[in-house]
């Protein structure tokens, strides 16, 4: 689970001013970390599968998120693409 503290750096990291807390690139990037911890759950708990609905929805929110940046800045969509397969 995405602890507050957890989920606060991650978007100081991703955000592109001080008050950002909703730009793609902070969704994304809160979203990646969820789907990361998500997996690693089920790898565990193979028989979960309303976990699995969850992440199967999320990873579906994210390429949402990822297709926007991509019609909308395809400098930041390529960024943040590096940053997912990194």
């Amino acid at each position: 689970m995405l602890t507050t503290k957890k989920k606060q750096n991650i978007i100081k990291k991703n955000q592109l001013h001080d008050k950002d807390t909703g730009s793609p690139e902070v969704q994304i990037a809160v979203l990646s970390k969820r789907i990361d911890e998500l997996a690693d759950h089920l790898k565990i708990h193979k028989k979960d599968n309303h976990s699995r609905r969850g992440l199967i929805k999320m990873v579906a929110d994210r390429r949402t998120h990822l297709k926007y940046l991509e019609k909308t800045d395809k400098s930041r969509h390529e960024k943040e693409v590096k940053k997912i397969k990194a």
